[in-house]
């Protein structure tokens, strides 16, 4: 919190040589906050993210969401403009210089059409869709997952064009658990890290032998789908009235009768959330119904990646 004052106080900070003029606050959470900050040079906006560092392993994961932007260069994935670790006090900050996706998250887009009464048109599901998986499926070709996929965590451009986004929860894909102490091991890091209404049934009980792999990831984008097309996840509710997610997302999900999406997309949903995950389907495979999806559907763009 210190550090925000400093900001402040000072009106600029400067990362990698290059000085970049405090905005205004963004966002706040538990151990970061985003700030809008403006290039001095180039006079472009950007998002700074700083993540407080409490120990060691802290600066660790800092370190591990920088490396994962660096790996992944793909339109529909957040990229990593400069990033530092300041040291002040005894206190570590890592600071993430992203760029600003003005139009926000899509959970903010769904809020604002719920607001208004409204819905989201099936073209506009399938193109937000088609890049979302777009962006999942070359973390999943390089043998990561995201872990932690949800609304908030998706931006739209100005032409609905999604990014992936907080890639502080990635890890790799395949997880081999060898025994109850990794089970619990995995089971605490999926308590803390993974969105519990939009996180996978296997990683609510985890087996004492079993592998956890990419298809957490495809569970969430069913979650997604849902929230898209419903304006609100498929979990909500029940964790908001305190009823138990781990029970609910054992059963096959419920799609509203009210529904007025096309039977194809209906269809598509349910076969995303499948409560075994050996029977969920990959990314390719989702991919490939997606773009069937466009080709059917009338006036729909195809233009995505």
């Amino acid at each position: 919190m210190g550090q925000t004052l400093c900001i402040c106080s000072r009106g600029s900070i400067t990362i990698d040589n290059k000085k970049y003029y405090f905005v205004q606050k963004l966002d706040e959470g538990g151990f970061s906050y985003v700030d809008l900050v403006e290039g001095a040079k180039d006079g472009h906006f950007y998002a700074l993210k700083r993540i407080l560092c409490h120990d060691r392993e802290g600066r660790q994961e800092a370190q591990t969401e920088v490396e994962m932007h660096q790996i992944f260069n793909h339109p529909n994935v957040l990229s990593l403009v400069a990033h530092t670790f300041v040291d002040r006090g005894g206190k570590t900050e890592a600071w993430l210089l992203l760029p600003y996706i003005r139009k926000g998250s899509l959970w903010s887009v769904l809020e604002k059409l719920r607001d208004k009464g409204s819905s989201m048109p099936e073209k506009q599901v399938l193109q937000i869709l088609r890049g979302i998986c777009s962006g999942l499926k070359t973390i999943h070709e390089k043998g990561y997952a995201h872990r932690d996929l949800k609304p908030t965590n998706v931006l739209l451009d100005e032409d609905d064009g999604p990014l992936l986004m907080d890639l502080g929860s990635m890890n790799r894909a395949r997880i081999e658990v060898r025994g109850t102490r990794e089970a619990m091991t995995i089971q605490d890091w999926a308590a803390q890290r993974c969105t519990i209404s939009y996180r996978a049934p296997e990683l609510f009980n985890v087996e004492s032998h079993c592998i956890i792999d990419e298809r957490t990831d495809i569970w969430s984008l069913g979650c997604v789908l849902y929230c898209m097309m419903m304006l609100e996840g498929p979990y909500d509710m029940v964790f908001q009235k305190g009823d138990s997610v781990a029970l609910a997302v054992q059963n096959p999900v419920t799609i509203p009768q009210s529904c007025s999406y096309s039977e194809g997309l209906q269809m598509l949903l349910s076969s995303i959330m499948v409560s075994n995950p050996q029977e969920r389907p990959n990314i390719t495979w989702v991919l490939d119904q997606v773009q069937d999806l466009q080709s059917r559907s009338p006036n729909t763009q195809t233009n995505m990646v």
